[in-house]
Order: structure tokens, then sequence, then C-alpha cells
């Protein structure tokens, strides 16, 4: 087969490819069951058949709100076939949220996963004027299910889903999908078939995986950064394997024992405290030669010609004793993972290195369908950076730093809104928001977004991102948000890890081991010891910058409480409001 021009020209690649490939594979009571690429194909024909005995005509925007699942992918090709265009959605996001992207999408059909969405969408379908069908994955009695759609499909021809495929072509759209954003209503970005096409494949050069290697997924589908891998696995003949929930990722990691996955820094974060908590359970020599390793693990660079005869000494004995332990508990052969949506801590970073696990971090966003630049082991490794851009796609710094970026993975606009798509592209550029470096002339580095950067009474820019980034580098920091805006000095709102000065409280107040976790926090020794940390990473910036006053906020910030967007961004007017209070009090 030539190289593929529509999204849904993949699956039919990897048959021809990869004939015998155990393409997609879900755990069915206990087991691990894989579905070929034929099997897969007549799948999607099905579905296909479904939709057009349901009306669905070419251009028409069907709805598609569901967990990460092999009958997402399913779905999504077969609305493609058609001409469809997929309106990806969030499953956990607000009632006015769904209402407002119904009805700019106009969503005539829409597909669940589970009887709680579908019940959610129901009971908005009053509000939703143009949505005339609701089906659900899940098969449950007196619900339209996803089976009656199929049942209705027996009725049309293949040669009809063939017709349709071959009137689409590669400059179509192919999916909306809604920014999540932090203020106002979310905006359609429209994505064609090359658009997200021509970047899965891009991505091939920078990732070091090859046919049938393995891989877990656990993120969204539905946002453009895991979506495009997933194309990408497909590209590859890679196995891809759909974790059981976010609950059992550790478990299914150890099973499935994959090659690659992609993540978000807070999963990795979340795997890096597990891990010292076991070290913090060490006593005399373990312990010692625990932490011993992990100083020396904190050092490593990947560039072997940064690593001097004495380092590469200790590094070595460090490995083979202590860090090699950590790959071995992620499945014993993921040499790969892909971390994007947000910044990851340096000091992480080259741990999960020095353990042989790599961590490629990469920088994108929806409007470039998304990727725009990733550290690789081909074109080069520098911590700190998002790494050069990938095959295809430029970028340049505006004259006020603004990172610009060309290809044919800029998206064609804004759905129904030409003056915001003009706001973002002009004469072919993509203006990302963001503040950027380019270091040796290759390297891409995120400073911060252009609309999150504010002024202090005093006129000093601050640049909260960088430092937020610095401060939950300390094990006694779980977020971290900066705020000042207009006022005399920077000040934060702090998230404590509660296990770590639990740990620590063990040996230096263990009184405070019975209170309760609010009590906790509020304790004078516990107060001063992040005051500690805080003032320890303050000396990595301006006295302007430094945070000179912070409060504690007992609770993590999540999605479900709505403080963070569903890629784990801080949401922050939504927080700045939530703790209004708290700020008042530091100013005050």
């Amino acid at each position: 087969m030539h190289q593929p021009k529509r999204l849904f020209d993949l699956p039919y690649r990897q048959l021809e490819l990869f004939p015998n490939l155990n393409m997609l594979n879900k755990k069915v009571n206990g087991k691990w069951v894989a579905v070929t690429s034929q099997e897969f194909i007549d799948l999607v024909n099905e579905v296909s058949k479904g939709l057009i005995a349901y009306g669905v005509q070419p251009g028409d925007k069907v709805g598609l709100i569901s967990e990460n699942r092999l009958e997402w992918n399913v779905i999504d090709f077969a609305i493609q076939q058609v001409g469809g265009v997929v309106v990806a959605i969030y499953p956990n996001i607000s009632d006015a949220d769904y209402q407002y992207i119904f009805s700019n999408a106009e969503i005539k059909l829409c597909i669940v996963s589970n009887e709680n969405l579908y019940h959610r969408i129901e009971y908005l379908k009053k509000d939703l004027p143009t949505l005339n069908h609701l089906f659900m994955i899940d098969e449950k009695v007196g619900l339209s299910n996803i089976s009656i759609l199929k049942e209705a499909g027996k009725n049309v021809e293949q040669k009809e889903v063939d017709t349709l495929k071959n009137g689409v072509h590669e400059d179509d759209l192919v999916t909306l999908i809604y920014t999540s954003g932090t203020t106002g209503n979310p905006k359609g970005v429209m994505l064609t078939h090359k658009n997200i096409l021509s970047n899965s494949i891009a991505a091939d050069r920078p990732t070091p995986t090859k046919a049938y290697d393995k891989s877990l997924t656990f993120l969204p589908a539905c946002h453009a950064y895991e979506r495009m891998i997933q194309y990408l696995y497909m590209y590859k003949g890679m196995q891809v394997y759909y974790a059981q929930s976010m609950d059992t990722i550790g478990e299914d990691i150890k099973e499935v024992e994959p090659d690659m996955i992609s993540a978000v820094p807070r999963l990795l974060e979340k795997v890096y405290e597990k891990i010292m908590a076991k070290g913090n359970e060490l006593t005399g020599f373990k312990r010692q030669l625990f932490f011993w390793a992990v100083q020396i693990g904190e050092q490593y660079d990947p560039n072997p010609s940064q690593r001097s005869l004495i380092y590469n000494i200790k590094y070595f004995f460090a490995h083979r004793l202590v860090l090699s332990k950590w790959k071995q508990g992620l499945g014993g052969r993921l040499g790969a993972v892909c971390s994007g949506s947000a910044a990851l801590n340096q000091r992480l970073m080259r741990l999960y290195f020095a353990a042989k696990v790599n961590v490629y971090e990469g920088y994108g966003l929806t409007e470039a369908s998304p990727l725009i630049s990733v550290n690789s082991y081909q074109d080069g490794v520098l911590i700190g950076s998002v790494g050069p851009a990938i095959p295809g796609v430029k970028f340049k710094l505006a004259p006020d730093g603004e990172i610009m970026v060309k290809g044919d993975n800029v998206m064609k606009g804004y759905y129904k809104n030409p003056e915001a798509t003009a706001e973002v592209i002009k004469d072919g550029w993509l203006y990302t928001g963001d503040i950027g470096q380019i270091i040796d002339g290759k390297f891409l580095k995120i400073v911060d977004r252009k609309k999150e950067m504010f002024k202090t009474s005093g006129g000093k820019y601050i640049v909260p991102t960088q430092i937020e980034s610095k401060m939950v580098e300390s094990d006694y920091i779980e977020q971290f948000m900066v705020v000042g805006e207009n006022q005399k000095f920077p000040a934060a709102l702090v998230v404590p890890s509660y296990q770590n000065l639990k740990d620590w409280a063990k040996d230096q107040a263990p009184s405070l081991l019975n209170l309760s976790k609010e009590e906790f926090f509020l304790a004078d020794e516990v107060v001063k010891k992040i005051g500690d940390e805080i003032n320890r990473f303050n000396k990595n910036f301006g006295n302007w910058e430094t945070i000179k006053k912070f409060k504690i906020v007992p609770n993590e910030f999540t999605i479900e409480g709505g403080e963070l967007t569903p890629t784990l961004k801080l949401k922050r007017k939504v927080i700045t409001q939530k703790y209004e209070h708290l700020i008042q009090e530091i100013y005050r």
C-alpha cells in the first residue's frame, strides 16, 4: 500500500504489512483478548453501516464521549469512513460545556460509553435541538445500545461504505476537538486527515520502537496527544493494550511488559512517589544505599559527553544495585515514555533516564495536531527543553518571544469562529500563545504561557509556570500555584505531599502523626518545613520573583474538583476564585 492519505487508511495498511498482528488488546474476565487487524476492520465496517442506516451523511457531526477503550477506536474510524466529523468530547466536563459543544457543533448523533453518560446527555437532550439519536457502548436493557445501531446496519451493503470512503480526501475535516481552556467557552479546533496523519507519520522518526512492540494506553483517547500517539502505534505496527483503569496501571504494566507508553508528568510523579515511599521504609545500610543511588541518578545526563569518568563509575554501581530495579518494577522492557501536556521537573527526568526508562519530553497543542517538538534518541536530548522540531514542522520566535509554528499539522481554524482564527493564524504561522527560547539553534525551551504572565504592582513581570515547575521538584510539595497579579510581590497556594511529610515527621516531629490531615497541615512545624523548601528553591530566581508568602491548601487540585483541565493544567481562574479568602489573607 502507498503512504496512507486518510486516517482510516491506517488499519488497512496495517493489515497488508502486518497481517498476523494482535492489533488491539483488552482484558476480558481476567485474560487479555486480542483483536487482529482484519477483525478490527470488520468491526469498523459494521458500525459504519449502522451510521449510514441512521442517516449520517458526509460532513455530519457525530459526538463520541468515552473513556479510552477499544470501542473508541472502532467508532472513531467508523465515523471517518462515511465522511462524518468526529466530535471527540471528554467524559468529565460540565453540563454547561456539553450543552455548548453540542449546540456549536450541531451534533446529530452521539455515542457514549456508559449508563451515567447516557443519562446525562438524555437529560440535556431537550436543550439540544440537533441531536436525533443517542447510543451507548455498554449493554443495558431498556436503553439504546450500540447493538441496535449495528443491527440496522445489516441492511446496508458494504459497497455503500466503500463509495463514501472513496469520496473522502486528505484535506477534508475529520474531527472537531474542543479545547478545554481555562476561561470562556471552549473553541472547536478543526483538524483534517492531513493535519493529524502528517503529525503521526512525522512522530515515527523520534519514536524508538518497531513493529510488534507493545504499548500500554490509558490517557483519554479524545485528547489530541493520545489520539495521535494511537494512530502512530498503528502506523508502526505496534500492539496496543488498553489499561483496565487508571487504578490498575501498575498491575497492567507488569503483565503487559510494554516497550513504550505515553504519560503526563503527574503520573510519572506518582510512580516516583511510590518508589520513594518504599525507600523510606528501608533501614540501616539498605536505606543509605537507596538514597545514595537516587542522589547519583538525579545528576545523570543522557549525553555521555557530559558525564565524567568518576561519575560513570558511581553511576555503574548505583544503577546495578538500585536504579535497575525501577525498570523491572515497570515491566522490565519499558524503554520509552513520551511525556507531554505539562512540564516534568528536571530532577525526575534525570532519575528516569538513569534507570534506563527514557522520558522523552515533547511540546504541542491541539491546534498543531498536536506535536511540534520532542526530545528523542534520534535527534538529541536536552533536559529542560522540549526538544527539536519534528520532521515537516518549523518553529521560530516572534519579537516578544512567542513561539510560532508552521507545517501540515496546523489546524484549519476554530469552528464558526473566524475572529479567533485570525488572532492565532497569520501568514500561515500559528501563534501558540507560549513564550519560548531556542537553545543551540535547535532545542526549544518553554518559558511560559503568554496569557499567564502577569505584572506585580511594581511593574515586574512574573512567569508563574517557570516558578511552579521548579517548586514541585521538592519532595514535600505536590502542587503549587503562583498568585500576585497587581500585588506588591508574588505568593503561592501550596498543596503539600501528605505522605512524604508524614515520613519526615516520623523522625522530626512524631507528635504530629496523631493529628488529622487538616490539623497536620496547619501545624507550625509543617508550615515551617514548607517555607524552608520554598526558600531553598527561591534561590533560583531574581528577588522580584521569589515567593514571599504562601498558604497551604489541604486538598489536591483535581479534574473532578474543577481546579484542573482534562489535561491536568491548572485552571487559574477557578482556583483563584475558590481560594480567594486565602489569597486575601496573604495580602491583607
